[in-house]
């Protein structure tokens, strides 16, 4: 690190993400890597996929997130009868004849978008310009949203009834794709006691938003070493079919690789799992950490992967 003061920035933001983990623990039960991805997304300000069944608790965990966080929260559920105003806001008139705008549910700190792919694409593509502006156009008119600013979309991977899944060139918004499973019999049995039972948790506050910004900037300012730099670009390279580093598995089962904006997300996200885990500077480890987050929804299989039953999850395995 630079300085000394930076050295105890990242010895503060480690205590404090453990605090954050112990906080969302006393209403989250299980599901640890899927609270770590989520909060490692929001210190490198990139936007997080949640896929998973039904019942989860993805709304849950998310409000849990934004209530330690003290950030205003707001939860949008996707319909297919959903406009892009809906979402954005819109022009109004008022009583003395003027138009004002009238802010959405967009206007937050964390946004959690519900069933992102029940929505028809017009209103995919409106909170995905968000997502990449931090700022939404409506009538000719631009307007910056809050900061910081956080989406976490919800996913259904089951149902495909009526649904729109999200283009590829879309997915690629998302720093991280996080998937959810099913809780451990054990878990379960804890967080059925739990909420069929009277308890209610206060939780405390952990960081302001401020303060997110501030560690946000200075995960930006943690140095990397060129050959793990160069690692992590290799990887994202080697996704990539018929290119000079493709593996013959890669050509053999891909159709589409990842592109440099997952060399960007392995870079700074590798960063992120370092400073979380009190480290100054990232290791190769550190890449292979969170290179599945970044790469599973990046790369697309073909037919041939599909029948012969190999995974997204497979190839990158083998990638590493």
């Amino acid at each position: 690190m630079s300085n000394t003061s930076d050295v105890q920035a990242i010895d503060k933001l480690a205590s404090k993400y453990r605090e954050l983990k112990s906080e969302i623990g006393k209403v989250i039960i299980g599901q640890e890597e899927v609270v770590n991805a989520v909060i490692m997304s929001l210190f490198s300000n990139g936007h997080s996929l949640l896929v998973g069944v039904p019942g989860l608790a993805k709304t849950l965990l998310v409000s849990t997130i934004a209530e330690v966080l003290d950030l205003d929260f707001k939860r949008i559920q996707f319909t297919p009868d959903l406009m892009p105003t809906d979402i954005t806001g819109s022009e109004v008139m008022d009583d003395n004849r003027q138009f004002k705008f009238n802010k959405g549910p967009l206007f937050a700190n964390i946004v959690l978008a519900d069933e992102i792919n029940r929505t028809p694409p017009k209103t995919q593509a409106a909170l995905l310009e968000a997502m990449q502006e931090r700022s939404v156009t409506v009538a000719g008119e631009r307007h910056l949203l809050p900061a910081p600013f956080f989406v976490l979309a919800t996913q259904n991977p089951i149902e495909q009834e009526g649904t729109y899944p999200l283009p590829e060139a879309q997915l690629d918004r998302f720093m991280f794709n996080i998937p959810l499973d099913y809780p451990s019999y054990e878990e379960e049995i804890q967080v059925v006691k739990e909420t069929t039972s009277v308890k209610d948790v206060k939780l405390s506050t952990i960081l302001t938003g401020a303060e997110i910004l501030e560690y946000q900037q200075l995960i930006r300012k943690i140095p990397i070493a060129d050959n793990v730099l160069e690692y992590a670009v290799s990887i994202a390279s080697k996704t990539r079919p018929g290119g000079s580093l493709a593996t013959e598995e890669v050509n053999n089962y891909i159709s589409w690789g990842a592109g440099p904006r997952a060399s960007q997300y392995l870079v700074l996200g590798a960063k992120t799992h370092a400073a979380v885990n009190g480290k100054y500077s990232p290791d190769k480890e550190d890449v292979q950490a969170i290179a599945n987050y970044v790469l599973r929804h990046r790369i697309v299989r073909n037919y041939k992967a599909e029948a012969e039953g190999i995974t997204e999850e497979k190839v990158i395995a083998n990638l590493l």
